[in-house]
Parts: C-alpha cells; sequence; structure tokens
C-alpha cells in the first residue's frame, strides 16, 4: 500500500469527502477529533459511516477520539460497520494503547480478520515519547506511525515547537526522530507530520523533501492543494531510478561482488539496499 499523501477532512463536513477522495492523495483521514466541535460529534459519526458504506476511490481512514477522552467507543460503534480501511488513534501511548484500542475494536466486529489496521499518532503527550520502542509489540497490528508537534508543546507548557524560521526546537526534533527510528523498527510506514502553513508552497515542497531525505515514507496534509507536491516530494525523479537501476543492474552482473563502481563511485551492500528501496517508491 503507498501512502505517499494522507489528507486530512473535518468529519461533519461530508460535502468535502469526494473533493478530498479525488484530490490525488494515497489515503484520506475522516476526522472525528480535533477538527470537530463536541457539539457536531454525533453528526460527523453518521456523516463519516455513511460516506464509508458508499463505493471508495482510495485508502480511507477515521480519526477517532483519544483513549482518555471516553469517546472512542462511540466513535467505533458508529463507523466500523462500514469497514474504514484504518483507525487513527490520536494520543497514543505505545502498544498498551493498541492493546486497548483492539478491545474496543474486537468488541465491535465478528472476527479478528475484520480488524482494521492502526495507525497511531505517537508523540502527543510526553509519557508517549517514552513508550514509541514498544511498537514493535504490536507491528501487525499498525498500518504505519506518525506524530504531532501542536498536542506535545500545549501538553507541557511550551510556547512552540518552531523557531522563527518554522524548524522544529531542539525537543521535537527529538520526537520526529525518534518516531522515524520507531516506524523503521516496527517494519511500518514512517508518516511525517502537517505542514501548517497552507500558502506557502515553497516552505512545504522543502518540508516534504527533507522528510523524504530523513526516511519517511509520506507525510499528512491539511488541505487539498498540498497534495500534489507531497506526492511529488516522495515520488523518486526519473534521474534518481536510473541510478538506481543501474546500481541493481550492476551488482546482479556481478553477482559475486561486494564492492563496486557505478559512475565513477564505490557502492556497496547499503547502496544496493537504497538503489531497490528507490526502485521500490517509483513503481
Amino acid at each position: 500500500m503507498r501512502l505517499r499523501s494522507l489528507l486530512f477532512v473535518p468529519g461533519d463536513r461530508p460535502e468535502r469527502f469526494a473533493k478530498a477522495a479525488a484530490s490525488g492523495a494515497d489515503a484520506i483521514i475522516l476526522d472525528l477529533e480535533d477538527s470537530v466541535s463536541p457539539a457536531n460529534k454525533d453528526a460527523a459519526r453518521h456523516a463519516v459511516a455513511e460516506y464509508l458504506s458508499g463505493t471508495r476511490e482510495v485508502v480511507t481512514l477515521v480519526r477517532v477520539n483519544p483513549l482518555d477522552g471516553h469517546m472512542t467507543a462511540a466513535d467505533v460503534t458508529a463507523v466500523i460497520g462500514a469497514r474504514p480501511d484504518a483507525i487513527m488513534l490520536p494520543k497514543a501511548e505505545g502498544a498498551p494503547s493498541i492493546q486497548q484500542l483492539d478491545t474496543i475494536l474486537r468488541s465491535e466486529t465478528a472476527d479478528d480478520a475484520s480488524l482494521p489496521a492502526i495507525l497511531p499518532i505517537a508523540t502527543e503527550t510526553p509519557a508517549a515519547i517514552f513508550t514509541l520502542g514498544s511498537y514493535r509489540e504490536v507491528k501487525d497490528r499498525l498500518l504505519g506511525l506518525t506524530w504531532g508537534a501542536e498536542d506535545l508543546p500545549a501538553a507541557i507548557g511550551a510556547t512552540t515547537s518552531r523557531e522563527a524560521d518554522g524548524r522544529y526546537t531542539q525537543p521535537y526534533e527529538v520526537a520526529r526522530a525518534l518516531t522515524l527510528f520507531a516506524a523503521h523498527a516496527a517494519g511500518v510506514a514512517a508518516i511525517d507530520t502537517v505542514f501548517p502553513a497552507i500558502k506557502d508552497a515553497d516552505g512545504l515542497a522543502a518540508y516534504a523533501a527533507r522528510a523524504r531525505r530523513d526516511g519517511f515514507t509520506g507525510m499528512m496534509a491539511i488541505h487539498p492543494s498540498q497534495v500534489e507536491p507531497i506526492n511529488a516530494a516522495f515520488t523518486p525523479s526519473a534521474e534518481e531510478a536510473a541510478r538506481a537501476q543501474a546500481i541493481v543492474d550492476a551488482f546482479a552482473a556481478n553477482p559475486g561482488a561486494g564492492v563496486l563502481q557505478v559512475d565513477g563511485k564505490m557502492v556497496d551492500a547499503p547502496h544496493l539496499k537504497q538503489a531497490r528501496h528507490i526502485l521500490s517508491l517509483a513503481n
């Protein structure tokens, strides 16, 4: 499953669902949490369930409310019968949160085979930072792993997570990096967080390029206009793919070699692994 771009849509705005699905995003996230006021939760649940019951064009997730807010079960009850492709869990705190959500899901589903995968937002509480390594224990239940840069500073009384030029301050760089490594340790998609400046196209392109450079496999979006630049950033260029193919071909032609030269540069086993990964993204 390719997950370069995952586009959020407020669950109480059903008129936007089809537009989001047609945006080019690899997945859409129908949100029942932050973008929906308490008064609109029931209406949002109904709208999301109705949409899920129809024909879907893309992978469709539902972001439920956090486990400590006593609304998760109501969210699951409302939408699980329509079989969302995955559940996004905010304010997750490691494997125990996944297991707790699974208990709720199993109470509403006939068998484990019909359980949707889970995409945790893994850094929204201080305690969550210390549980990132535990996602390996529940990797078979995960669609991927992502992080957030808004709830965590609010939780600890920080004034911001960013420098004046938009870069993350050091604590949130740590949270981002740990999420990246935790995702790869679990063998699941590493999804970078949103870029909040909708009108800053250059900033978005730079951020998405950095995310791919660092090892993220995709990124979340908050507006349809962000989808195309994100997809472009996470799709190798023709030049990248050609060089990767040259490396793969060189090792195929020299099966006993540990080190080779390609275009005048030394390549070895890590380069071969990276080349194969680039080709998997290009296809």
